[in-house]
């Protein structure tokens, strides 16, 4: 692996190159850093590109004329910053759609009826006109997994788990809540049940709900799946616990799973000058799911890393190795775009040596968690007096992200590695309707833009 050239080098620098030299070094780096923040924050695009992407084009679900909009904004768009190619990765994607609104209530006996917000979670079958039952609740995924077939058998299914607000890095919270979503019908139809209802997936409490993937499997009856906001599910949960009372669901949703259609990643490259098959990939998904605007996700992430290399071209950097920028289709309900894009590089014998994903919103910047070999956290690490000035500190192992994780298979000595945002509000926008370009803060975005052009750069000279 190349990376290891770079530690020999530096070891005999250590002893072959005066303090002065390696002090130059060190300072013709701090430049170039200072320069990418400059350029991000007094010049930067970032935030009228998310503009034009949330406003212009919107919500943007795989499958969806929406997102043949973005497709074709995307392209155009990094056509505009006059890389050196751009072009189109065709893909195979999932098509599933909401319909017509969702509509849901509760009623109890004296015939009181409360309404719900609620939303089909993505990939969900329709309830055929609407569909009522007797509601059960459980606390958690393992009180429903613990329940009888006749405790549950022809009922419909409250799993009331929330996120623990304890944990102090919030996607922890949210991968130890993900199976109610993405396996509670399945988990509710092998007791019998008619559906399934979640509490929305979020540690605050509004009215808005949240959508995402699900799963069915093969061999278990599909059931209709949703989720309720978080005040909602509060209210829920209280009154069924407080009262031994019987409560009716109603609710109606109109979902369809549609044949998967054609569309692309969109792919732009600054070529390198010394080891042009060597790629640096940087990247976010273009695809959103249907409800808000998909601004932090992922349409941070997209702008992110087109800023990114817009700022080294804007600066004049000429890479040693190419570098890459991919929109990628389809995270959200099925990896299509990240899955192809592995299979299709490999086999057109392209090296990948590294590649960078940016998922995790518009937040302030924090750092970089990697999924890879201890050499590549050593390297990133070895930046730290270069980003500590803008406040960017975490250097740990950890998750690279949804759509490069493929190229993991595909390629052994990959370094993976994933944008980390300050995650505290990251849950109160995530796949609801609060996910709006208003909700994006102009300067952390371009922060966060800086800080990964900046690593792009470290990264391509010193890997």
């Amino acid at each position: 692996m190349q990376i290891k050239r770079v530690f020999t080098l530096l070891i005999a620098l250590s002893f072959f190159t005066t303090p002065n030299a390696q002090e130059n070094n060190n300072a013709n780096d701090s430049l170039m850093v200072r320069k990418i923040f400059d350029e991000a924050l007094e010049n930067g695009r970032a935030y009228a590109d998310l503009r034009s992407l949330c406003k212009d084009i919107g919500a943007r679900l795989s499958g969806s004329i929406s997102a043949e909009m973005a497709v074709q904004w995307g392209y155009h768009r990094l056509n505009k910053y006059d890389f050196d190619t751009v072009y189109f990765q065709e893909v195979i994607v999932p098509h599933w759609e909401r319909g017509t609104k969702e509509s849901g209530y509760y009623q109890s006996k004296d015939g009181t009826i409360t309404k719900v917000n609620l939303l089909a979670l993505g990939g969900s079958i329709p309830t055929n006109g609407t569909m009522e039952g007797e509601i059960i609740m459980f606390k958690n995924r393992d009180a429903l997994l613990k329940a009888t077939k006749k405790q549950v058998e022809g009922k419909i299914v409250f799993i009331a788990q929330p996120m623990d607000q304890k944990m102090i890095t919030t996607f922890n919270a949210y991968g130890a809540c993900y199976p109610i979503r993405g396996l509670g019908a399945v988990d509710a139809a092998r007791k019998g049940a008619k559906a399934v209802v979640i509490r929305s997936l979020s540690l605050s409490e509004h009215e808005h709900p949240h959508t995402g993937t699900m799963h069915y499997a093969e061999g278990v009856g599909k059931i209709p799946a949703a989720a309720i906001s978080t005040i909602d599910a509060t209210k829920l949960e209280k009154l069924i616990t407080g009262s031994k009372e019987e409560l009716t669901f109603h609710f109606e949703m109109d979902c369809k799973v549609l044949p998967d259609k054609k569309s692309h990643n969109v792919i732009a490259e600054l070529k390198g000058s010394e080891n042009p098959n060597n790629i640096i990939t940087i990247g976010g998904h273009l695809d959103s799911w249907d409800v808000g605007e998909g601004a932090h996700d992922d349409g941070a992430g997209i702008v992110h890393s087109m800023e990114a290399l817009r700022i080294l071209k804007e600066l004049n950097y000429k890479p040693k190795n190419t570098l890459r920028v991919v929109f990628f289709m389809n995270e959200e309900n099925g990896n299509m775009g990240g899955k192809t894009y592995a299979k299709k590089v490999k086999e057109n014998g392209e090296n990948h040596i590294l590649a960078i994903e940016s998922d995790r919103g518009g937040f302030s910047p924090r750092g970089f968690s990697v999924d890879g070999k201890k050499e590549h956290l050593d390297l990133i690490r070895s930046f730290n007096t270069l980003f500590k000035p803008y406040l960017i500190q975490h250097f740990e192992f950890g998750y690279g992200g949804v759509d490069i994780s493929p190229l993991k298979k595909e390629f052994e000595d990959i370094g993976l590695i994933g944008f980390v945002s300050d995650s505290q509000r990251y849950f109160d926008f995530h796949h609801n309707a609060n996910d709006v370009f208003e909700n994006v803060n102009k300067r952390e975005l371009q922060l966060g833009a800086g800080s990964l052009s900046a690593l792009v750069y470290l990264l391509d000279s010193y890997y």
